[in-house]
């Protein structure tokens, strides 16, 4: 057990080493100014491109800077500019619920807890542990689609649900990369190893991933 738990943290080296290499300037693709916005945008993700969000989030905040501008709002009127993003009437209700929680109950402030941040409809593990590494900087693994993709194919988990993803990685990967990893690993699945049609041939992991060897 000890010398397959020796390997597999070889094989997480080796792939931090490659792709910090391959994407020296890798970071959080969702845009963000203050710590809400990065939630709010977080929300605004699910099933939506990081593109349409960014822009569709710009919109909203130009409108209603302040949470409890949002709080306060007609939900209509929310629904109408957050559109977009799709998914408008849960987004709408878990934007403007995080926007009250703001306003009412956090003082102000986001909270630096993943299961306070789970509380806001919208808000799972992954967003959680999104704003919590890149507000905070607590060590939080970030496991979207693009991450549970990448790390299965490598070969440093076998498992495709997040939860044990996260696990893996927590486990083979320092404490100190498990926010980097998820941004380069979307970095990743977004050149090279794509959902179909990945190009092997081309990544920078080519040498040693399991579904190339």
């Amino acid at each position: 057990m000890a010398a397959d738990i020796s390997k597999m943290k070889a094989l997480a080296k080796q792939t931090y080493n490659a792709l910090s290499t391959e994407f020296p300037d890798s970071t959080c693709s969702l845009d963000y100014d203050c710590p809400q916005n990065l939630a709010i945008r977080g929300i605004l993700s699910a099933q939506c491109t990081d593109k349409r969000v960014n822009i569709t989030a710009s919109d909203l905040f130009a409108k209603y800077p302040d949470m409890d501008k949002i709080a306060s709002e007609d939900p209509e009127v929310i629904a109408s500019i957050i559109k977009p993003c799709g998914l408008t009437a849960s987004k709408t209700r878990s934007v403007m619920t995080f926007a009250r929680k703001m306003t009412e109950e956090w003082n102000g402030t986001v909270p630096n807890d993943v299961d306070l941040l789970m509380e806001v409809p919208g808000i799972g593990r992954k967003i959680a542990n999104l704003i919590v590494g890149e507000i905070y900087g607590t060590p939080a693994v970030v496991v979207d689609t693009h991450c549970k993709r990448v790390m299965k194919r490598i070969g440093i988990t076998d498992s495709s649900d997040p939860a044990k993803v996260e696990k893996d990685i927590m486990k083979f990967f320092p404490e100190e990369q498990w926010i980097s990893i998820g941004h380069l690993s979307v970095d990743l699945g977004r050149k090279y190893c794509t959902a179909k049609s990945p190009k092997c041939d081309e990544c920078p992991l080519k040498s040693f991933c399991k579904r190339r060897i």
